[in-house]
């Protein structure tokens, strides 16, 4: 079975949980998440639950763990603290908890990045995705850039394939 196949065999609308990681966010500043919304409001998705987090490792997970745990969420996106500063911990504390790594995500948002506009500097991206039960999850950096990226190239195109693979088992 090929993958236009499977994109054919892949729900239409997912539900979706979208965290923003900040320090100083708030839902009146939050750019990027507000970003993710729309974008998957526009691709027909559901919006199950949103919150910002502090970038603090256990909030970040207890995040993750909510979206996994509530039955009309397959698909947990995150942005920011992706970052390699000392506070940046969204990375560490995500990739831990995935049963499933797709290292692919995380290659081509730096290889896009990278032809797009950011150089070299991509190589910084820690954005990461992958699968935590049956529940999909992306991590990318908080810019706006970059969430625009992310969405348009990557998870909006994939996002129903993605929870397709994740459940054609259960």
């Amino acid at each position: 079975m090929g993958t236009e196949q499977h994109r054919r065999e892949a729900p239409d609308s997912v539900g979706c949980m979208v965290v923003t990681v900040s320090d100083t966010r708030t839902e009146e500043t939050d750019r990027s998440g507000r970003l993710m919304i729309e974008k998957l409001r526009e691709a027909g998705h559901m919006i199950e639950d949103y919150v910002i987090v502090k970038d603090d490792y256990t909030a970040v997970q207890s995040a993750v763990r909510t979206g996994e745990n509530n039955r009309s969420i397959a698909a947990v996106l995150i942005n920011g603290g992706t970052g390699i500063a000392l506070r940046d911990t969204t990375y560490e504390a995500v990739e831990i908890l995935l049963d499933k790594t797709i290292p692919g995500f995380g290659e081509l948002f730096r290889y896009l990045s990278y032809e797009k506009d950011i150089g070299p500097a991509a190589m910084l991206s820690r954005a990461v995705a992958g699968v935590r039960g049956d529940t999909a999850i992306f991590s990318t950096p908080g810019s706006s850039g970059a969430v625009r990226l992310a969405m348009d190239e990557l998870i909006v195109p994939e996002l129903g394939h993605v929870v397709r693979e994740i459940r054609k088992d259960l």
